[in-house]
């Protein structure tokens, strides 16, 4: 069985990804949460649930030992959070990590609003992890799995995607983590 942690269990987009693990069926679940009580109700059902903060080393080292894979899905100081990650992991030997960042961190001149999000990107891919960084496109509630990948350099094709369609690329790296090793991708609905 597969330990999977979830970095910011309450947001928007983590609770598709953890409602696709509880589908898998064979993933031990655990979550990394600020404030528990902001989890969505019952998406904390049947997971190991952490309080912490990722600004937070020994909060992190208290979730990140002994799982298998980390996937990052934050907003704020991505840049303090993404190295006190990299730095929890690398110590603790968990290699495998994906982490959200956002379509067009890449684009010149770089938007404000984006630049935590291209420091989080930088500051992974710079690291001795086995990552997948994944530049979603803006997201929708749509009832749908539809999506495209296009790799770092390519021009980003398509427009927004549905939280399910990310949560479900999310499911098929955690299922075979071999897939879109080192890698860095954009994610839209074409």
């Amino acid at each position: 069985m597969k330990k999977v942690l979830v970095i910011g269990a309450s947001g928007s987009l983590a609770k598709y990804v953890i409602a696709e693990l509880k589908n898998q069926g064979n993933i031990d679940i655990s979550l990394l949460v600020r404030n528990a009580q902001r989890l969505s109700k019952g998406i904390s059902d049947g997971c190991t649930v952490f309080e912490g903060n990722a600004l937070n080393q020994s909060d992190l080292k208290s979730a990140i030992v002994g799982q298998d894979l980390v996937y990052i899905n934050l907003a704020g100081d991505l840049e303090s959070m993404g190295r006190n990650i990299v730095e929890v992991m690398q110590e603790s030997g968990v290699k495998r990590v994906i982490a959200i960042c956002s379509i067009g961190i890449y684009n010149l001149p770089l938007r404000s609003v984006l630049v935590s999000y291209r420091k989080l990107a930088d500051i992974v891919e710079a690291s001795a992890l086995n990552y997948t960084i994944i530049r979603p496109d803006w997201f929708t509630e749509t009832d749908e799995i539809d999506y495209a990948i296009t790799f770092k350099g390519e021009s980003e094709v398509g427009g927004a995607v549905s939280r399910k369609s990310i949560a479900s690329f999310v499911g098929s790296i955690i299922q075979k983590p071999e897939l879109y090793s080192r890698a860095n991708v954009g994610i839209s609905k074409v």
